[in-house]
Formats: structure tokens, sequence, C-alpha cells
């Protein structure tokens, strides 16, 4: 397993050249020059690879639950602090990789947000100095398996089954999107859009949230912030529709890319467990 950079529509192989072990140890030694390894020959093509979650194993996935004003509540009063949970890195995939549907429950559930991927060490952010931390961005499913999530006030369970969240396909550094504050987002499953909003509608913008959870953790490189989703995930749809095995989930935001995954059956895909 190596990292690489999309350089002319293939990949250059940055764990051979620089010797670090992973994208969030790049991040970690050349933050804020993210960037130069445009400059650098590709070594594959990208039909040669198969693609990690963006940062495999970080320290911290933070996520915020919903979080988009919806058409027609732009006058309803912001609450006052987001719901917060937090997902491990085993329960990440990267993009084409099969989502495996849990055999234990049948409402596993769809939610394209943006991810933030933190470039640098920080504690108690200011708001206004927020978005100097961040390397870059990525999509971001954050697949949910409701039963298990609602079994009680804690989302803990519903969040970490292995493999449900997808997460890439790729990091687009910050230098290329300075302003992440105005970007449609898409979900689609089986070609037909089930969440549609921009993130200029957040309820708590990227920067508000790099500060907040700055307050009671110290951010690292690496670690990941999902601002959360538009309304249209399927247990908010009537009736609910949830995802069956062979589904295709598309998560596109602009400027970044289109995260795409298929639901697969979780007994036939215990390799990706391991």
């Amino acid at each position: 397993m190596s990292y690489g950079c999309i350089v002319d529509q293939a990949v250059c192989d940055l764990g051979r050249r620089t010797g670090l072990p992973d994208l969030a140890s790049h991040i970690a030694d050349r933050f804020p020059t993210l960037g130069w390894e445009a400059d650098l020959a590709p070594d594959y093509s990208l039909s040669a690879i198969r693609y990690l979650p963006v940062i495999p194993d970080p320290r911290k996935v933070l996520c915020v639950a919903t979080n988009y004003r919806e058409p027609g509540d732009d006058g309803a009063a912001r609450p006052e602090y987001p719901l917060v949970f937090s997902r491990f890195g085993i329960s990440q995939t990267g993009h084409e990789e099969p989502l495996p549907k849990p055999e234990v429950s049948e409402k596993f559930d769809y939610e394209g947000e943006l991810a933030v991927i933190i470039g640098k060490t920080g504690r108690r952010i200011a708001e206004a100095e927020a978005m100097t931390y961040v390397a870059g961005y990525s999509c971001f499913n954050d697949g949910s398996v409701r039963d298990w999530q609602k079994h009680s006030s804690q989302f803990t369970p519903g969040k970490n089954f292995a493999r449900t969240a997808g997460f890439g396909p790729w990091m687009v550094t910050s230098d290329e999107l300075p302003d992440p504050g105005a970007l449609d987002l898409v979900t689609r499953v089986n070609g037909e859009t089930r969440q549609r909003n921009n993130t200029s509608r957040m309820i708590f913008p990227i920067a508000w949230l790099i500060s907040y959870f700055s307050q009671f953790t110290v951010l690292e490189p690496g670690d990941v912030i999902v601002t959360g989703t538009p309304s249209g995930f399927g247990s908010s749809r009537q009736p609910p529709e949830f995802l069956k095995i062979g589904d295709t989930v598309e998560i596109e935001i602009e400027r970044v890319g289109t995260l795409r995954n298929v639901v697969a059956d979780e007994s036939q895909n215990q390799d990706n467990f391991r």
C-alpha cells in the first residue's frame, strides 16, 4: 500500500519518493507547502490502482449530524451547538470499494457530506484563524445503520460498522479550493438524486466547527471533520428508502470530485474487514 497524487489523470507514488508511510504523515511533514507534488512525473494510470480511504487510519474522525438549512427554514433559529459523534478508522472504505450492508439490519442509510482534513496541530483555535489549519477536502458517505444508531441516545454503534463509510476519491488541497463555502453537494442512488444542497447553507460553517472541536481536543494532521448532511437521506424520506445490495451510491461535491461505492453483501466481503 502507498499514497500518491493525481498528475495529468495519472498517479504519482509519493510514498516511494518520500519514504513517509501515509498521507497523514506526508501532510504533517509538508504542510503548508502541499501542492509541489504536481510537478512530479506520474507512475500509474488511475485504472491501475485501488483506492484506500483518503486517511486510512486517522486518529480522530469527528462528525456533525445534519447541519444544513433547507428551503423555507432560513428564518429558523440556529441551535446553540451541533450534535457531535465520532467514527473509528475501520468504519471507512475507499472510492470504488464495496460498502458492506450489515447482515443484522435492513436500515442501512447514506449521507453525503464534505470532509475536512486537518493540516497542522492546533488547540483552542480562533474561528478567524481556523481555515489556515486545513490541508484539504474530500467527499464522505456517512453510512449509517439506523436501527443500531437508535438503540440509545448515543450514535456510536450505528456509525461504526466495518467499511460502511465511503471516503474519497481523493483530497483536494486547500490551495486549490480556497473557498469551500459555496459548493454544490449532490447524493445519487442508482442515478436518482436523493440529496442536493450547497455548503453555503451549513448551519455551523467549517471555520466554526474547527474552532469548536479544538476547544475540547487537540486537532492533529490527518484528523478528519465530517461536516454534516442535507435532508434527503433514506430515513428522512416518506416512505423511508434504505440501501439494498447492488445499489450504487454517488456523492458528488463541486470542485472536489465524485465518490462512488456499490452496496455489497457483507457475508461475501469478509476480506474487506482485515
